[in-house]
C-alpha cells in the first residue's frame, strides 16, 4: 500500500489537467466545444504551457477560429473549464481588439494588443493553497463582466489559469489558456490599456509565477499589467 500510494498520486497529478473549450454567455454555456473558442493544442491532452516566452502564450492555438459570439458591453462572459480547474492559482482575462481590416478567424494577436479586463486572484488572510484563498480553484466555470466602456467591435478574449502547484522554483508554473472570438456591441468610448504582448508580458522570474509552500506565502500579486479601470 505504501509503495502504490506515490504512484497513484503521480497518476492523479498527471491527469489533473484541463482546458477551456466553451464560452459562457450570460450564464449559458455553449453546447459544443470549439465553437467560438479557437481550438487549442491541448484539445486532446489538457496539458498547459510552461514557457512564458513561447508564442503559445497568445492563444495556444491548434487551428484557426470558426465562429464568433456576440456579447454586449456590461454583460457577463465566461469560459467552461473541462473537467474543472484542478490546480490553485489566479485566473485572468485579457482582450485584444481585432483590426477592422482583419479576419477574426485568422488574425494573429502579436505585439502590444492585449489589455487585462479582469483578474480572479486571492481572497482572505492568511493565504493557503486551497479554495478558501483561490476563488477560481475547483470551478467548472469562470466569468467576468465585459467593461461597459470598451469600444464596440470584434475581439479575442483570452482566459488564463496559472497553476502554481509546482511553482516553488522558476519555470514550474503551468498556464492553461485559450482565446474566444467575440463581437462586442453597445460599447463605449474608453481607451483600454496598458497594452501588452504575449509573449512579453511575463518574465520567468515574476513573483506571480512562484509559490512558496514553506514558508507559506504571505502575499500574492498576479503577473501582468493592472486591470483596465474602464476609462
Amino acid at each position: 500500500m505504501h509503495i502504490l500510494t506515490p504512484l497513484l498520486l503521480l497518476a492523479s497529478t498527471a491527469q489533473a489537467h484541463y482546458r477551456f473549450s466553451k464560452l459562457v454567455l450570460n450564464g449559458v454555456p455553449e453546447t459544443t466545444e470549439w465553437t467560438s473558442v479557437r481550438q487549442t493544442k491541448n484539445y486532446q491532452t489538457n496539458s498547459g504551457v510552461t514557457s512564458v516566452t513561447s508564442p503559445d502564450m497568445r492563444c495556444f492555438q491548434n487551428r484557426p477560429g470558426t465562429g464568433t459570439a456576440t456579447v454586449a458591453a456590461g454583460d457577463t462572459l465566461g469560459f467552461v473549464a473541462s473537467p474543472a480547474i484542478s490546480h490553485f492559482g489566479p485566473v485572468q482575462f485579457y482582450m485584444a481588439k481585432v483590426p477592422d481590416s482583419a479576419n477574426i478567424n485568422t488574425w494573429e494577436p502579436a505585439g502590444n494588443v492585449w489589455f487585462k479586463a479582469a483578474s480572479i486572484a486571492t481572497v482572505g488572510s492568511p493565504l493557503t493553497s486551497g479554495a478558501s484563498t483561490w476563488p477560481a480553484y475547483q470551478k467548472s466555470q469562470v466569468e467576468f463582466t465585459i467593461p461597459k466602456n470598451v469600444p464596440s467591435g470584434k475581439y479575442l478574449v483570452r482566459v488564463e489559469s496559472i497553476a502554481l502547484h509546482q511553482a516553488s522554483s522558476v519555470g514550474g508554473a503551468q498556464m492553461y489558456l485559450s482565446c474566444a472570438q467575440v463581437e462586442v456591441t453597445g460599447g463605449g468610448n474608453g481607451t483600454p490599456g496598458p497594452l501588452v504582448a504575449f509573449p512579453g508580458a511575463y518574465s520567468p522570474n515574476d513573483p506571480g509565477l512562484r509559490w512558496s509552500y514553506y514558508p507559506i506565502a504571505t502575499s500574492y500579486r498576479a503577473p501582468g499589467p493592472a486591470v483596465w479601470d474602464g476609462n
